[in-house]
């Protein structure tokens, strides 16, 4: 059934950051130019769950609990060379969250009969990339026929692609479609090269967008059906709406959550055995980590000098992750 909102069901969620994003693989049959993958995830055989590392599937359920997931996104590389992996992935977070859970899938492959089947009923909505050397002919290629395909048993379907020069011609498959995602094409460390051969540049010093990229969309983008994500939007709403959401169902009492979803806390390395610290500090104000005390940050700066030791605020993503800055005191 065609969605009567520009916006797929899988783009509401990320807009509200209630979407975890789950990594199945960095394998891929493609070797697109413009992949801005990073190199501790592409051609690489690991799975993430949002940030984290995956070591076995119940890794996956903890995280989706942590940020209050209301769906799950799978991307890649190529997650269809994973058919199996996707499918208990899937399987499990349905039998978990209720088939409510809104998952899609972003493919590079044209899905056959076969797999469509294997994917009915555990993935809502699927989003194709097709390589930017068929979107000339794009309603002869194989994703026009995956498309009509999925369409009928049910799926939502649509097209995810960067904005590149010649994407105009993806107007002839919004027939077939329910939605098309055109991203901002991003810079990124693995594809820089690529893109200076190309005469390509950032727009500016701060944002991974390419210049000129939000002009190839133009004639597209008055469509009803075509949507358009900003490398600004992803930055900074999507990816914080998902941090606030985690820090939210995770943070301790005396961490601070930043308006961009962070944590911020204090950090005590003492020189004296941590007994002898602990009295005085208030409880709730603090955790014993064996080998340091973290502690709220306002404790510090009140009362560092009663607290003897190397001591320092640390400001990271929620639930343990990405430290984004540590500052002595």
């Amino acid at each position: 059934m065609a969605t009567k909102n520009p916006r797929s069901n899988g783009c509401v969620l990320c807009r509200r950051g209630a979407k975890m994003v789950l990594f199945v693989t960095g394998r891929c049959h493609r070797a697109c130019w413009y992949c801005p993958l990073s190199r501790e995830r592409k051609g690489r055989d690991v799975v993430y769950a949002n940030e984290r590392r995956v070591a076995d599937p119940s890794d996956i359920i903890e995280e989706a609990r942590c940020m209050g997931a209301l769906g799950t996104g799978i991307t890649g590389g190529e997650p269809l060379l994973e058919l199996d992996r996707v499918v208990g992935y899937c399987t499990r977070l349905k039998d978990t969250f209720g088939s409510e859970h809104q998952i899609h899938l972003y493919t590079g492959m044209a899905p056959d009969g076969e797999t469509l089947v294997r994917l009915r009923g555990l993935v809502d909505e699927i989003r194709l990339h097709p390589p930017p050397e068929c979107w000339p002919r794009i309603l002869e290629s194989d994703y026009a026929r995956s498309a009509v395909a999925a369409r009928r048993m049910g799926f939502s379907i649509g097209i995810e692609v960067p904005a590149l020069p010649g994407i105009e011609d993806l107007a002839a498959a919004l027939p077939l479609l329910d939605f098309l995602n055109i991203n901002e094409l991003e810079w990124g460390e693995t594809c820089a090269a690529a893109m200076r051969e190309r005469g390509l540049e950032p727009e500016d010093g701060l944002h991974n967008a390419v210049k000129g990229s939000r002009r190839w969309a133009e004639r597209l983008c008055g469509d009803p059906k075509v949507h358009w994500c900003s490398s600004v939007f992803k930055d900074s709403v999507q990816l914080r709406e998902r941090l606030k959401r985690t820090a939210a169902n995770t943070a301790r009492p005396f961490d601070e959550v930043t308006d961009d979803g962070t944590v911020v806390y204090g950090v005590i390395e003492p020189k004296c055995p941590i007994d002898a610290l602990l009295p005085l500090l208030e409880e709730g104000e603090f955790e014993d980590c064996g080998d340091r005390i973290e502690v709220a940050w306002w404790v510090l700066v009140d009362r560092g000098d009663e607290l003897p030791g190397t001591k320092y605020i640390v400001e990271r993503y929620p639930n343990g992750g990405m430290i984004v800055e540590v500052t002595p005191l």
